[in-house]
């Protein structure tokens, strides 16, 4: 099983209004294990940042100058989403991009869906908790993932933390430090992510109640005459 925790900064809000990605990151899970196999990419969207944008990610124009455009990686980063699940939180808002960018890139091109399957984990994190609050930083808060190297929101580190979240949410799954990342700026390397496991993150224990036990008891009866006495859960049965 092959899935990709996926995020991206743009210039601004809407894709119909011309703004434009420019960060994609991405983290790789097989068999909900972190591979190390990262896709990162900043790209230059021809266009100006909105100011507001660039108070939430830091990225400016300047630093995006000598970037490549969305069409010089177009093809590799396909390949490497390809028949795979995307993982993303809040994904009408990436996808939205990821297709207009890939209707710009070549008219034909097909859309993310056609592509990968996607979930978006702001859904099943509303199903989950109801009327709470389930943004990245409530979901990090709540299942105990540590998000303190989150002053701004950067396209790789969210993937890294809602890798972290998504595994926390879907039964739990220790992750490792992804290792060094770049900076807008800067070439410097800096830690990776300091990850809490999953298991830390307290479980809900719900028992059955009276007429639950009695509904059970009775679909092992039944099992265990349909199977003329062979119905092991009976030997082990307390209920």
């Amino acid at each position: 099983m092959r899935q990709i925790v996926l995020d991206t900064e743009t210039t601004g809000l809407e894709p119909t209004a011309g703004h434009r990605i420019i960060e994609i990151g991405c983290v790789e899970l097989v068999d909900r294990r972190l591979t190390r196999n990262n896709f990162h990419q900043y790209l230059r969207p021809d266009r100006d940042i909105d100011r507001g944008a660039v108070d939430v990610h830091g990225i400016t124009d300047e630093f995006l100058r000598d970037k490549p455009r969305f069409a010089d990686i177009a093809g590799d980063f396909l390949d490497y989403v390809r028949d795979s699940e995307l993982i993303i939180h809040n994904a009408p808002f990436d996808v939205g991009f990821l297709d207009c960018e890939l209707a710009l890139w070549r008219e034909d091109a097909e859309p993310i869906k056609g592509i990968c399957r996607v979930t978006d984990t702001l859904v099943m994190a509303r199903a989950l908790h109801p009327g709470q609050r389930n943004s990245l930083d409530a979901l990090c808060k709540r299942y105990g993932v540590d998000n303190s190297r989150r002053d701004l929101h950067g396209a790789l580190l969210d993937a890294e933390i809602l890798a972290d979240v998504y595994l926390a949410m879907t039964g739990g799954q220790g992750s490792l430090s992804l290792g060094p990342r770049e900076t807008p700026g800067s070439n410097e390397a800096h830690p990776g992510v300091r990850r809490i496991s999953a298991r830390h993150a307290p479980l809900r224990v719900v028992l059955a109640h009276d007429e639950e036990l009695a509904a059970h008891r009775d679909r092992l009866a039944a099992i265990d005459e349909a199977s003329e006495g062979g119905c092991l859960w009976l030997e082990t049965w307390t209920g």
